[in-house]
C-alpha cells in the first residue's frame, strides 16, 4: 500500500476542527459578520501584534494585501524602484505594479534562493523607494545586510513572510520584525489559513496609519464620511478573523511538528554519498558532475517547503523519481522566474506600458538556474510522521545509488 502524505488541500493536512467551527458559529450568532463594528479583526490585530512583538498589526483580505499596505507604506512616486527576488509569488510583484512603482529583480543566493545583498547593493538608485524580500520555503533571508543597505539609503525594508510563520532571524527575532514592515498570509496553503487572509506588522506609526487608511477606502473613521486619501476596501471579515485566530493558536504547534520532521530528513540524508551539508565546502568540479545534493540549513526555518539545491543540475531527474515514489516533489518550484514572465512583454494597463515603456528586467542568472535546473522542493506539512521521513530518505538512497 503506497504511504499517503497529508496535504494542505484535505482535512487530513490541516489543523482545522472544532475550535475554528466554534469560532465561526460565535460570529454568526453574533450577527455582525463586519469587521468595522465587530471585535474579531480588532483581536487577532491585537494577538498577532503580542506574538510579534510589533506596536501595530492590520488585518487585511489576503497576504497579496498585505503586501499592496506595505507598497503603499513605502509611498513610491510613479516610476519609482522597488528591489525584489525573482522567485516569489506574483503577489510579491502585483502589488508594485499597482501602486505605477517598478519592480527591479536582483539575484538571490544559489544555496536556498533568497535575495543576495550584495546584488540588490548593486541595483541601487537614484529613484530606488523600498527593498522587498521573501523568506523563501520559511527559511531565513539575510535581512541584517539588507536592513543595513535600507538604513544607508533611506529605503524602505519590506519582509514577505507568507510562507515564514515563525521563522527567526539570527539572534531569535522573528521574521518580520527586522525591517520596517512585515507581511503575512493566511491563504490556504500557507501554515494558518482562514481560506485567504493578510496582516502586516510594524513599530512605525506613519506606516500603520497609511497601511490602515489604505485598506479601508482611506476612510478616518474617527472624522466621520471623510476620506482622507486614496483606499481599496481591504478589510478582512468577522469570520476570516475568528477562523485566523483559532489556527494561531495552534502555530506553534504547527511549526514545532514541521520543524521535528524536517531536522529528521535532514540527519537522514547526511550521511549519505553526495549529500552535502548546508555549511559544507564542494570539492573543485562537485558542481558540474551528477549525484550531488545540498541540504537546507535549518537555522531558524520553518518549513513550508523542504528544499534541497543539486548543483550538478540533476533537480528534474531526481523530482521525477521521488514523484514517481509517491513522494510530493517537483523541480524549480515556478515555471519561470519572475524576471522572464511573459508579463513584461505586453501592457500592463489597457495598451498602456507606463511606467514600464521599454523595460526589460535584467537576467538573473543564479536565479534562473536554480529554477531551470537545481532547485527542487518536497512538499511538507504538520501531520508528517516518521514514516513520511524514512520514504523520503529512502527514495534520495536509492537515487543517490544508482549508476
Amino acid at each position: 500500500m503506497t504511504l499517503h502524505f497529508p496535504n494542505m488541500a484535505e482535512p487530513a493536512g490541516r489543523t482545522l476542527g472544532d475550535e475554528e467551527v466554534a469560532a465561526l458559529e460565535r460570529v454568526i450568532r453574533s450577527g455582525m459578520l463586519n469587521s468595522v463594528w465587530g471585535t474579531e479583526a480588532r483581536s487577532l490585530e491585537r494577538e498577532v501584534g503580542e506574538l510579534y512583538g510589533s506596536r501595530h498589526a492590520i488585518a487585511c483580505s489576503s497576504g497579496t494585501a498585505a503586501l499592496h499596505l506595505s507598497v503603499v507604506a513605502a509611498a513610491p512616486d510613479p516610476g519609482d524602484e522597488i528591489i525584489t527576488t525573482p522567485i516569489t509569488d506574483f503577489g510579491t510583484v502585483a502589488p508594485i505594479l499597482a501602486q505605477n512603482a517598478v519592480p527591479v529583480f536582483a539575484d538571490v543566493d544559489p544555496s536556498d534562493g533568497n535575495l543576495d545583498p550584495d546584488s540588490v547593493a548593486a541595483l541601487i538608485g537614484p529613484r530606488t523607494r523600498a527593498i522587498m524580500a521573501v523568506h523563501l520555503f520559511g527559511a531565513p533571508a539575510r535581512i541584517g545586510a539588507l536592513r543595513a543597505l535600507a538604513d544607508e539609503h533611506g529605503l524602505t525594508l519590506i519582509e514577505d513572510c507568507a510562507q515564514a510563520w515563525l521563522t527567526e532571524l539570527p539572534g531569535g527575532a522573528l521574521a518580520g520584525t527586522g525591517g520596517h514592515v512585515g507581511t503575512l498570509s493566511l491563504q490556504q496553503w500557507k501554515h494558518i489559513t482562514c481560506g485567504d487572509g493578510g496582516l502586516t506588522v510594524t513599530d512605525d506609526d506613519e506606516l500603520a496609519r497609511r497601511m490602515r487608511l489604505f485598506a479601508d477606502k482611506g476612510w478616518d473613521r474617527a472624522a466621520g464620511r471623510s476620506h482622507e486619501s486614496l483606499g481599496l476596501n481591504y478589510r478582512m471579515t468577522e469570520l476570516q478573523a475568528a477562523v485566523a485566530r483559532a489556527q494561531l493558536a495552534k502555530l506553534p504547534g504547527v511549526v514545532a511538528a514541521r520543524r521535528r520532521t524536517a531536522v529528521q530528513l535532514i540527519e537522514a540524508l547526511r550521511d549519505l554519498d553526495g549529500v552535502l551539508d548546508s555549511g559544507a565546502h564542494e570539492v573543485a568540479g562537485a558542481g558540474e558532475g551528477r549525484r550531488v545534493i545540498r541540504l537546507p540549513r535549518p537555522d531558524g526555518h520553518a518549513w513550508w517547503l523542504f528544499p534541497l539545491v543539486l548543483p550538478g543540475g540533476d533537480a528534474p531527474e531526481l523530482a521525477g523519481h521521488l514523484s514517481a515514489a509517491g513522494i510530493p516533489a517537483r523541480s524549480g518550484y515556478l515555471q519561470d522566474p519572475l524576471n522572464r514572465a511573459p508579463l513584461w512583454r505586453q501592457p500592463i494597463y489597457g495598451t498602456s506600458s507606463y511606467p514600464l515603456d521599454g523595460y526589460r528586467p535584467a537576467a538573473c542568472p543564479a536565479a534562473e538556474r536554480l529554477v531551470d535546473s537545481t532547485l527542487l522542493v518536497i512538499d511538507w506539512n504538520e501531520h508528517y510522521t516518521s514514516e513520511h521521513v524514512a520514504a523520503i530518505a529512502g527514495a534520495v538512497r536509492c537515487y543517490q545509488a544508482r549508476p
